[in-house]
């Protein structure tokens, strides 16, 4: 057994439930290491075909994001748009007066009922 080096001893001698979490995260870390230094081609195509995914991911999650941005801004455009239409088409109308609350308090205030649409009118048949 003395043909045997040193640190092959030292290996056989070491069970992994000596080591601990950081020793195995070493002895991890070194056989990736030496995979790596090994076979360059291997871990470059990882990197370029990996990274390449993740740029694409990351660009097309950005242009998702701007279009978010852009849509919302348009709705809120058009919110206000249809406020404003809301708020001057109201004053210009006769307003229906309020039913009294059903509350015994009279503290709740009903909210108006919109519009009934327009009913067809009454000379075409409606078969």
């Amino acid at each position: 057994m003395e043909a045997q080096p040193k640190g092959e001893e030292d290996q056989q001698a070491i069970s992994p439930k000596d080591v601990g979490w950081m020793g195995m995260l070493e002895e991890k870390y070194r056989k990736i290491k030496e995979h790596a230094e090994t076979y360059p081609y291997v871990w470059a195509s990882y990197i370029l075909v990996y990274g390449g995914f993740g740029l694409y991911f990351t660009y097309r999650w950005r242009k998702l994001r701007q279009m978010e941005d852009r849509v919302q801004a348009h709705m809120e455009r058009l919110r206000k748009l249809h406020e404003a239409e809301a708020s001057s088409s109201s004053g210009a109308s006769v307003e229906k007066a309020l039913p009294p609350a059903s509350s015994s308090s009279g503290a709740l205030v009903e909210k108006a009922q919109p519009p009934a649409k327009a009913q067809p009118p009454a000379d075409k048949a409606v078969e």
